[in-house]
């Protein structure tokens, strides 16, 4: 299965992208194929969109969300990007290769030639969801045990 993450942050004002990468850049990996590609929005280039790819089984996901939220207390962006995130999460139902001039016959969802099981992703969908659900709600936590204690 092939998670999908789509993440919308913004710049502060006066901050770059090699700010934004020097914070961001994750000092552990995820032990699973992880591909995560960014892009600065043309129309607003304090926009920074971070889409990822992460292969992994169900049983694994739950360990690379919690090695991101460690990477996220570990190394905080907050310096960096406005207080608002957007987060989309998903998993991947089909590759579609549109590259060939003229017209295309139609192919049912697949990916690298593998049918998808539509009914199982479904089933994973909610189950993705509650870990992902669990592992934001960790880190919530985490946060703001350590901004109480940088209060006090």
């Amino acid at each position: 299965m092939i998670t999908v993450a789509i993440i919308t942050r913004r710049l502060k004002e006066g901050k770059t992208y090699e700010d934004f990468r020097k914070a961001w850049y994750h000092t552990v990996g995820f032990g699973t194929p992880s591909r995560l590609c960014t892009v600065m929005n043309a129309a607003d280039p304090r926009e920074i969109i971070v889409i990822g790819f992460v292969e992994t089984e169900l049983e694994q996901l739950l360990s690379g969300l919690e090695i991101d939220v460690r990477e996220r207390l570990e190394h905080s962006l907050d310096d960096v990007i406005e207080p608002e995130i957007g987060r989309k999460f998903g998993i991947l139902i089909a590759e579609d290769d549109f590259s060939a001039a003229g017209s295309l016959e139609y192919k049912p969802p697949a990916i690298a030639g593998t049918m998808t099981d539509l009914e199982s992703v479904s089933r994973d969908a909610g189950e993705i969801e509650k870990m992902i659900t669990q592992a934001s709600a960790e880190r919530d936590r985490a946060r703001e045990t350590n901004r109480d204690r940088m209060k006090s």
